[in-house]
């Protein structure tokens, strides 16, 4: 859309305008909110660039409290904190990937680039993660309903089956006695 390509352009420029004074950075967060279930795989993207060397360091703030995710130079080594060491990975771009989130991943993620002159950008992602508990409980509903009309289809069916057997065996009777008489 027209929207699209004009956010880009203006983005492409202050990366430009950035980039043009000695020492810049600039970052970029194309989607600064997200919305994740449990044990969901999301995406916390951002992109920056600088002139010379950066380091990227990511943390979470939670109602739990702050926790650091990931530092890294660009082209260097990765420090992933042991918390998410199995569950985190990193991108060239400093976007980071989170796997199979749970409830405590949801708060703010705040990410800073800086660059190695000392100059510093800033970027905030909102995640919220929720809990799939209603389609559960959806499920359980419809399949109980689904049970009941079954059994009470089945309870009138044996019901007309007795009826009919019955009906049968009076028939059965009289017809037995009425030929037992004749003789």
């Amino acid at each position: 859309t027209a929207l699209d390509s004009w956010c880009s352009i203006t983005s492409r420029l202050i990366t430009l305008l950035c980039l043009s004074a000695p020492g810049g950075v600039s970052l970029l967060v194309p989607q600064p909110n997200i919305n994740a279930t449990v044990a969901q795989d999301i995406l916390l993207s951002v992109e920056y660039s600088c002139r010379g060397m950066a380091t990227i360091e990511w943390k979470h703030v939670s109602s739990w409290g702050t926790t650091s995710i990931v530092e890294w130079r660009s082209g260097n080594h990765v420090n992933i904190s042991t918390v998410y060491k199995d569950r985190v990975t990193t991108f060239e771009n400093g976007s980071i990937q989170l796997r199979n989130v749970g409830m405590r991943d949801a708060g703010y993620y705040f990410v800073t680039v800086t660059e190695e002159h000392g100059t510093n950008a800033y970027g905030t992602i909102i995640v919220n993660v929720y809990e799939i508990i209603y389609e559960d409980l959806h499920f359980v509903a419809v399949l109980f309903a689904f049970l009941a009309a079954v059994s009470a289809i089945l309870i009138c069916f044996m019901w007309l089956c007795n009826k009919s057997l019955h009906l049968f065996q009076k028939k059965t009777t009289h017809k037995l006695t009425g030929i037992s008489l004749k003789m």
